[in-house]
């Protein structure tokens, strides 16, 4: 007796410890730094012979035309002692300091900087912050010069001392508006010869295509190397989830790498070659990707910098060598995509543009084989229903039909053993002093009715690569975000908001401000854990009485658990324990259990 009370004093302890820690860890994250900015670092920059390298740290300037030495594109960090951009100033007010091409599309506004010709201002303009149809929009890249300055930019480094465009360049546009299917041309003459063309054209969707050309009128030939950077400052708020990457990510030779913002913080650099792929940095949602041409051999690599209390993160691509004879010219294009990771979206893109492996931008982790069909299973389902609630509730349907020859089998196995129960109580009140004589007993008994009592456990075992495809579903794909259900789930992809302790809102008091949020108990994880405690009640109960006592307590450590987990998924599975129970009695009624 007194082990079964230390096992579930045990139990409960634990339980205790894991809500605690996760919300203690909630409640004691770092808040945001403030970044105190310094300007980023192209790749490859300097003014040697020879191959240009990926340095580990920023490199020498550039000479420019018109002055001394500058940095090259996007410039490099300064010392410890360099003046730093003065904090304060609004997003509109570095915004308006530079003359701007305008971006005008159904999904993309916001301007791209004449000066460097940088892609730092884009607002997701079908994305708002919250379901309040009023709410601001998704704000995405910014420009630098602010704390959480955020933006892609391409240019050349060259192989000796030709003078190239820099962060500082101000380039004329051939036009005041970039709309989708509009070409736009941005041109920089270095008085010495060589003409630079960028052409930025963007898509519906989210996809620049930047082709850079250039144009030899000079008396030699020269040698540069095409180079593309996505450059963020400040650490963002992630969601901390262990199942999800959110930090810096690229494919190379189509294997995907992962890299989280404290890894790259200690390791300050990372280094690939690769003959295409693409490389980016990525939240929960949304994607800055870097696409180069995709036969091209690159050297690619993520960094971080530390200026005193800011962090600085890049990734970036230096490209083929393009040998440029006098009277010559040569271009290369590349792409930047920049928004939302819809799934269609990417998987187009995949398809039209050659990207290898884009689809991995969005991570469905291990079970990649059962998330993306379900997801589209899902999308399919709710074309026709208009609801993502709904939808779920019928492919949860489809899920049982498919799995009902196994879970038959196992139901009715079941049967039997519950049916073996009084004879299963006789054995353990007969030999219940002799445990080993007892399991012998047990097992011939098992081998005479022809019963198998770990069957009832395989459809549970069957179902979690299911249970975790679902949640990865619910829980990575923004198509999820913010889609209702009926009543007060608004947001399948968030936890249930009610909770016990204001009796489901009845009582007008938000239990958040003194109750953790692992322990507010709302209405759905509440069904959910009704639904496993009633199923578990058809279930024979374990030999082992210490055993029965943990299962006894398993639905409550799940509706705790579960507490905090979408919506959606917690929906799923107190529907699917609601169809188990349904036909789990079906079969037992059929055999004669009561």
């Amino acid at each position: 007796m007194v082990d079964n009370r230390n096992m579930i004093l045990a139990i409960v302890l634990s339980v205790v410890i894991l809500l605690g820690f996760n919300y203690w860890t909630a409640q004691n994250a770092p808040p945001p730094e403030v970044a105190q900015q310094t300007t980023e670092q192209a790749p490859g920059q300097g003014t040697g012979q020879g191959t240009p390298s990926l340095p580990s740290a920023p490199g020498e300037g550039v000479a420019a035309p018109g002055g001394g030495a500058v940095s090259a594109p996007g410039g490099g960090v300064p010392s410890a002692g360099a003046e730093k951009v003065k904090q304060g100033p609004s997003r509109d007010e570095v915004i308006a300091r530079t003359k701007r091409l305008q971006i005008n599309s159904p999904r993309l506004i916001g301007s791209i900087s004449l000066t460097g010709a940088r892609i730092d201002d884009l607002t997701l303009a079908t994305y708002r912050e919250t379901l309040d149809p009023e709410s601001d929009q998704i704000v995405f890249l910014q420009p630098r010069g602010l704390p959480q300055s955020y933006f892609a930019e391409f240019g050349w480094v060259p192989d000796g001392e030709a003078a190239v465009p820099n962060g500082e360049t101000v380039w004329s546009a051939d036009s005041t508006v970039l709309e989708p299917g509009v070409p736009v041309n941005l041109t920089w003459d270095n008085g010495q010869g060589l003409t630079f063309v960028r052409t930025y054209t963007l898509d519906e969707d989210f996809m620049f295509t930047v082709n850079q050309r250039v144009e030899n009128n000079s008396a030699k030939p020269v040698t540069l190397y095409p180079f593309g950077l996505v450059s963020r400052w400040q650490t963002p708020e992630t969601t901390r989830f262990f199942i999800l990457h959110e930090g810096l990510l690229g494919v190379f030779d189509e294997t995907l790498e992962e890299i989280d913002y404290d890894d790259l913080q200690e390791s300050g650099k990372v280094e690939k070659e690769s003959t295409g792929g693409w490389i980016g940095i990525t939240d929960k949602y949304w994607l800055a990707a870097l696409v180069p041409d995709q036969k091209s051999q690159l050297k690619s690599r993520f960094t971080h910098h530390r200026e005193g209390d800011s962090d600085r993160y890049q990734v970036d691509y230096l490209g083929a060598a393009l040998t440029i004879a006098p009277g010559e010219q040569a271009s290369t294009e590349n792409h930047l995509f920049a928004g939302a990771k819809e799934v269609n979206v990417l998987d187009a893109y995949e398809e039209k543009l050659g990207i290898t492996r884009f689809d991995l931008a969005i991570d469905f982790g291990w079970f990649y084989f059962l998330t993306k069909p379900i997801f589209y299973l899902l999308i399919y389902i709710n074309d026709y229903v208009g609801n993502f609630g709904v939808a779920i509730l019928l492919l949860t349907v489809v899920i049982k039909i498919l799995f009902f020859p196994l879970a038959n089998k196992s139901y009715r196995a079941m049967s039997k053993m519950k049916l073996l129960q009084p004879e299963m109580t006789k054995l353990r009140e007969r030999f219940g002093d002799d445990r080993q004589r007892m399991n012998q007993e047990m097992m011939a008994l098992y081998k005479r009715e022809k019963a198998n009592p770990a069957s009832g456990c395989l459809p549970m075992f069957i179902q979690i690569p299911v249970f975790f495809s679902l949640y990865k579903v619910l829980f990575v794909t923004i198509e999820m975000r913010q889609a209702p259900f009926f009543g007060w789930i608004h947001d399948l992809s968030v936890p249930d908001p009610t909770s016990i302790f204001n009796l489901f809102g009845l009582i007008p008091w938000d239990p958040l401000t003194i109750i953790p949020a692992s322990i507010s108990i709302g209405v759905w994880p509440l069904i959910m854990g009704i639904s496993m405690f009633l199923q578990q009640k058809l279930n024979p109960q374990p030999a082992d009485p210490v055993q029965a006592k943990v299962f006894m307590f398993l639905p409550l450590i799940f509706t705790f658990l579960l507490a905090q987990f979408p919506a959606g998924l917690v929906i799923y599975w107190a529907w699917n324990n609601t169809l188990s129970i349904g036909q789990q009695w079906v079969i037992m009624k059929k055999a004669g259990v009561r």
